[in-house]
């Protein structure tokens, strides 16, 4: 889409040329997006100016014709005043900002203007997807699980499964972090990548940022020395490769991706955007960066976008922590999992190795 067609589109628009239809949608798009409405008026303000440059120089004409046949008459002395040659270059300068802004989103815009802005447009954006697991989902998978190999669940007998995802460990005493989306029962167990399930109690929740703490309080669980990992608080790049693991399915997945932008749906500078594919039950992984160290949790993907998948930042796990320290004596007090760059230089596969093991399945029930 060229420059050339939004400014068309403007005009067709002030000249009244646009469909009932279609100037009804570009007036909406106005309204919701604020910078498309400043490019009208600047541009309306544009062609405000050229127009009256065009009469002030066709007065001068005028003006010019009338003082060369004075001359030519004797009517009236030499004195000719050059017009100045700059006038329209000077008006291209006082607004070529406003062109600029224009070529800037011009693709954008004119998708709108065309009709072609559904999938974009407010009313119509794609949504964002919890990527927790459905009850549906959780039970077929449990049912099946149970009839092959017979395992006796430690969930109480009569509890309903509510929800599920996935979770990983942030400290060797068995806490686990999560998305508050996961847990919309009232207790949880945990299962890691050989299908041992723990028994948890959930320790805290924040819902404003979506995240929870699980504390495994199964005798059956043996503390760890080390993690393999560090939770990262630092910015992270765009393009940088990151990969997850999590259970959108009974066993451990791996998905790897890049980050794609800075912040999240809708501009939410609370998480970033990966472009990594993720299905309901990812909700709660951790994102890797590629030297095995998290960078942040899953939590949404656009439901029309096919690997638009949104992470929570990890610095907003260190302020949730913080809140809940803040708040509760009873609180982790110390993330500082790992040794850093512990496995760096490491290849994927044996990194997925080292990493599976912290990495833990969560079924939410009443």
């Amino acid at each position: 889409m060229s420059e050339q067609y939004l400014i068309e589109s403007f005009e067709r628009y002030f000249n009244e040329e646009m469909l009932p239809e279609e100037k009804a949608y570009f007036e909406k798009m106005r309204n919701e997006n604020p910078e498309l409405d400043q490019m009208t008026v600047e541009h309306k303000v544009f062609m405000d100016k050229l127009a009256e440059y065009a009469d002030r120089r066709n007065l001068k004409d005028n003006l010019q014709s009338t003082h060369k046949s004075l001359l030519i008459k004797g009517a009236i002395a030499e004195n000719e005043h050059n017009l100045s040659k700059g006038k329209i270059v000077q008006l291209w300068h006082r607004y070529k900002k406003t062109m600029g802004i224009a070529a800037c989103i011009a693709g954008l815009t004119t998708f709108i203007i065309s009709g072609s802005m559904q999938v974009i447009a407010p009313a119509n954006r794609s949504e964002i997807q919890q990527l927790s697991r459905d009850v549906e989902q959780l039970k077929k998978t449990q049912d099946i699980q149970y009839s092959k190999i017979k395992e006796v669940t430690k969930m109480p007998e009569g509890a309903v499964v509510k929800s599920g995802g996935s979770a990983f460990l942030i400290d060797g005493k068995g806490y686990l972090v999560t998305n508050a989306h996961v847990l919309k029962g009232s207790s949880a167990i945990v299962a890691n990548s050989d299908g041992q399930e723990f028994k948890t109690i959930i320790a805290y929740v924040d819902h404003a940022k979506d995240l929870a703490v699980l504390k495994i309080t199964d005798a059956d669980f043996k503390p760890v020395r080390r993690l393999p990992y560090d939770l990262k608080s630092g910015k992270v790049d765009i393009g940088a490769e990151v990969f997850t693991l999590g259970y959108p399915r009974n066993d451990i997945t791996y998905n790897k991706g890049y980050l794609s932008a800075l912040s999240g749906f809708d501009g939410d500078t609370s998480t970033v955007q990966i472009s990594l594919l993720a299905n309901p039950g990812n909700s709660g992984g951790p994102l890797f960066n590629k030297y095995g160290d998290i960078v942040g949790i899953l939590s949404t993907r656009e439901t029309n976008a096919q690997g638009v998948t949104f992470a929570i930042k990890s610095n907003e796990i260190f302020q949730m922590l913080k809140n809940w320290r803040d708040t509760d004596t009873s609180a982790i007090s110390n993330v500082s999992v790992s040794e850093k760059g512990n496995l760096k230089g490491v290849n994927r596969e044996d990194q997925i190795k080292r990493l599976e093991d912290y990495v833990y399945i969560v079924k939410a029930y009443n």
